[in-house]
C-alpha cells in the first residue's frame, strides 16, 4: 500500500521551484498540527499518570520530527507505530488510545484517526472458517485509524487445541507488518499476562514499537478523580462527605475487583442513588439547586464497605 502523503505546512523559506525543502520553522510546524491542544485535553481528562503523559509527549515529538524528516526527504521508511498499553483496569488506557489516535491523525500517520475497540470475541470465531472473516471485517473497519485490542492475551489459549485464536493472531501479524502505513494496533491488558503473551508470540513483540505501562492511581489521585466526575455532573461533596469518601477509597482498594477510576465511578453512581433516595424521602419540602448538588456524608457512609461488606461488582468492570 502506498505511503500516505504527509501534508506539511509551507515554510517561509520555501518557494515554488526551489527544489527540496532544506529548512522548516519548527514552531509553525508544531502549531499547525495543534498537538498542544490534544496534550492539554489529556491533562484535563486524566489525573496523574505522569509517566504515561511524558511518554505520549515523547512519541508526539518523535512523530513531529519524523514528519519533518519526511518533508525534507531524509526518511525513506515508515516508522513502526504499533503499541502495547499495560496496567490494571480503570487506569486510562482507552482514553489515551483515543488521544493517541488524534495525534497520529493530525501528524498525518493515519488517514482517519478513529479507534475501533475490540476484545477476543470480536476477532475469534467459534467454528472452522469463522475466525478469518470476523478478523478481516474488524481490520477493514479499523483501516486508516487505530485498532485497540483489550485483554489481548485472551487471543492465545494454548491449553485448548481446538481454539481458533491463533488464526486471528496470524492474520493480525500479517496486516500489522504489510499495512503498517494504514493501521496502528494497540494491545492492552494486565502487565504480567501481556508479558507471557509476548513470550508465547514473539512476532507481536517484534512489531511493537512503544510499550507504555499505566500505574495504579494513588488515594489522593482517586479522590481528585471523584471530584472531577462529580463536578462534571454538577454535584459536590460537603466536607464531611469528602472525608468519608477518603475512607471509602482506602477500604475499597483492599477489596477484590478494584478497578481504579472505574470503581470510583461505580461508587459515585451508587452515592447519587442514595442521595436521590434521601431527597425523595422528604416529599413535603422545596428543593434548591444546592440541595440537588450536595452529597452528604450519609450518602457515602451507607456503603457496605464501612460495615465490612464488599462493594465489588458481581462481574469485573
Amino acid at each position: 500500500m502506498a505511503q500516505p502523503t504527509l501534508q506539511a505546512v509551507p515554510n517561509a523559506r520555501e518557494k515554488p521551484g526551489d527544489g527540496p525543502v532544506t529548512s522548516v520553522d519548527l514552531r509553525r510546524e508544531f502549531e499547525a498540527v495543534d498537538i498542544a491542544s490534544i496534550l492539554a485535553q489529556l491533562d484535563r481528562e486524566l489525573i496523574g499518570l505522569v509517566p504515561v503523559k511524558t511518554r505520549i509527549r515523547e512519541i508526539a515529538s518523535l512523530l513531529l520530527v519524523e514528519r519533518i524528516r519526511q518533508k525534507m526527504s531524509l526518511a525513506n521508511t515508515y516508522p513502526t507505530l504499533h503499541m502495547s498499553f499495560t496496567g490494571n483496569p480503570g487506569t486510562g488506557k482507552t482514553t489515551v488510545a483515543l488521544r493517541m489516535a488524534d495525534i497520529l491523525h493530525r501528524l498525518g500517520f493515519v488517514r482517519r484517526g478513529h479507534v475501533i475497540s475490540v476484545t477476543r470475541d470480536d476477532l475469534v470465531g467459534q467454528y472452522i472458517g469463522h475466525t478469518a472473516p470476523k478478523t478481516k471485517e474488524i481490520l477493514k473497519k479499523a483501516m486508516g485509524g487505530v485498532l485497540f485490542i483489550d485483554e489481548a492475551y485472551y487471543l492465545y489459549r494454548p491449553e485448548n487445541e481446538r481454539d481458533y485464536g491463533q488464526e486471528a493472531i496470524e492474520i493480525l501479524l500479517q496486516i500489522m507488518e504489510a499495512q503498517r502505513e494504514d493501521l496502528v494496533v494497540i494491545l492492552a491488558g494486565y502487565r504480567d499476562r501481556m508479558e507471557r503473551f509476548f513470550q508465547s508470540n514473539p512476532g507481536f513483540r517484534s512489531r511493537i514499537a512503544h510499550h507504555i505501562d499505566f500505574p495504579d492511581y494513588s488515594d489522593p489521585e482517586l479522590l481528585a478523580i471523584s471530584e472531577l466526575m462529580l463536578a462534571a455532573q454538577n454535584y459536590r461533596f460537603v466536607p464531611e462527605a469528602r472525608a468519608a469518601f477518603v475512607r471509602y477509597i482506602a477500604l475499597r482498594k483492599e477489596q477484590p475487583l478494584f478497578s481504579n477510576a472505574r470503581s470510583v465511578r461505580n461508587a459515585l453512581d451508587r452515592i447519587r442513588l442514595r442521595q436521590a433516595n434521601r431527597l425523595v424521602s422528604e416529599l413535603d419540602r422545596v428543593l434548591s439547586s444546592d440541595d440537588l448538588m450536595t452529597i452528604e456524608a450519609a450518602d457515602v457512609l451507607a456503603s457496605r464497605v464501612f460495615s465490612g461488606g464488599s462493594d465489588a461488582p458481581t462481574m469485573p468492570t
